[in-house]
């Protein structure tokens, strides 16, 4: 399913879902952070995805996050609760969902960086690296409170 986001656009459609979602921000031991590249936008990004009946939203953070990366983490800190009404995802199905994201703090326990169906490439990032990566606004936003210490946020 493709999708088109649209952030701070006064074109973006109205939205008609609201789906609890989480991601985790995996930190190594060299401080470098887990990213993906989303096969769906080309967008380097944090693993994540939407909440499962039967799960926490850090349950969900942590399946996703091996799903999509091949990386199995455990959460060690909250970084936030993300929702921003400027911030739509407008699916080809027609579902056209505003933001919603928990964000978990992560450290990896095992796996190794897979690619998948979800996405084509998984790599450790480096702080200093992050600027030549064509990341999209929220994550950054994300990834920088994280690397400022302006967290929990709870925007």
């Amino acid at each position: 399913m493709g999708r088109t986001e649209y952030y701070h656009d006064p074109k973006a459609p109205k939205a008609n879902t609201l789906i609890p979602a989480s991601n985790l921000l995996v930190v190594n031991d060299e401080g470098a952070i887990l990213l993906q590249r989303r096969r769906d936008t080309g967008q380097w990004a944090l693993p994540g995805g939407a909440q499962d009946i039967g799960e926490s939203p850090a349950q969900c953070a942590v399946r996703e996050c091996e799903e999509e990366t091949g990386i199995v983490a455990e959460v060690t800190g909250f970084l936030g609760v993300y929702s921003n009404p400027e911030h739509i995802i407008e699916y080809t199905d027609g579902e056209i969902r505003q933001q919603y994201e928990a964000v978990y703090i992560g450290r990896p326990v095992g796996g190794k960086p897979t690619v998948n169906e979800e996405a084509d490439g998984v790599r450790w990032v480096h702080p200093d690296d992050l600027d030549k990566l064509d990341i999209h606004p929220s994550m950054h936003e994300q990834i920088g409170h994280y690397l400022t210490g302006a967290y929990p946020y709870l925007g």
